[in-house]
């Protein structure tokens, strides 16, 4: 064999070699790679929107969460997510305009616990004050939009009997409080809006219907307690009290613990009502006969 014919096969023998690498390559190598390739470029094909196609998606996932909203929003309660602790602070000081000044309060934040699925901030609440400022108070944290419950109430009564002055039937109260939050917004509502807090004015359940303690006297009204009738004129009636002072009244007009009711100028005498803590009296009192024409 010539020399040329061994160099023609030699070259022959690579160029089968290289095809043969060639095609392992693109078959064992190349090929899954273009099948991963393919079904990326179908994936994102199929993704390819038309942008106003896409805008009109989006509109109407707005339109729906709206929707969604408006229904949270419309429930009397809510579900915060992510609550602060000190936001509940911010809350009572805000409630606490709707009190009287009588009203006095301390705010004590106790722990972190759990309830279900939900996360709750323990609060202790101690003070005093008039029952309609407890009312309010309880009404305030009961009704608030954010979900907040009292959880435990002690109550007990307080007078207040400042010197010269009426005293006043108040109540003092702990209460513990569980303000409620959750780690994800499917109870939130994005347009927050507080209810209505102004609670309804009750009857004070605590104020005692027979009282020892009688407000003073310091407008020196009349006592009817020792006081004469002198005399019935056209005007009214002229009385005068155990020290000696003297009083002219009408009908209407406000005595120390009452008021003149009647006055009976064909019998000669005048009517009070008075309530003596809780205890309402009548007294008649008649033109002294001594005094008489």
């Amino acid at each position: 064999m010539s020399r040329k014919l061994k160099n023609t096969f030699a070259l022959l023998g690579v160029l089968i070699i290289l095809l043969l690498l060639g095609f392992g390559y693109i078959y064992f190598l190349q090929k899954p790679s273009i099948k991963e390739r393919t079904a990326e470029l179908g994936s994102l094909k199929a993704l390819s929107y038309d942008p106003n196609v896409l805008d009109k998606m989006l509109k109407e996932k707005m339109l729906k969460a709206i929707t969604l909203d408006s229904i949270l929003s419309s429930r009397k309660f809510n579900i915060p997510k992510e609550l602060s602790s000190l936001k509940f602070f911010d809350f009572l000081n805000q409630l606490s305009t709707k009190l009287s000044e009588k009203a006095k309060f301390n705010i004590e934040y106790l722990s972190r616990n759990t309830d279900k699925e939900f996360f709750l901030y323990d609060y202790r609440i101690s003070g005093y004050g008039s029952f309609n400022d407890l009312f309010q108070l309880i009404y305030g944290i009961e009704e608030s939009k954010e979900l907040k419950k009292v959880t435990k109430l002690n109550l007990s009564n307080y007078i207040f009997a400042p010197e010269n002055e009426e005293p006043e039937f108040l109540i003092n109260f702990t209460m513990n409080v569980a303000v409620y939050f959750s780690s994800n917004d499917r109870y939130a509502t994005a347009t927050y809006s507080e209810n209505n807090l102004r609670a309804p004015r009750v009857y004070d359940i605590f104020y005692p219907l027979i009282r020892t303690e009688i407000p003073p006297n310091i407008n020196s009204l009349l006592d009817v307690q020792g006081a004469k009738l002198l005399a019935l004129v056209p005007d009214g009636a002229f009385l005068a009290d155990a020290r000696g002072n003297s009083f002219l009244l009408i009908e209407g007009d406000e005595v120390y613990l009452g008021y003149l009711t009647t006055i009976d100028y064909k019998w000669k005498k005048v009517t009070f009502v008075l309530n003596k803590g809780g205890i309402v009296e009548t007294v008649v009192l008649n033109l002294d006969r001594s005094l008489r024409k």
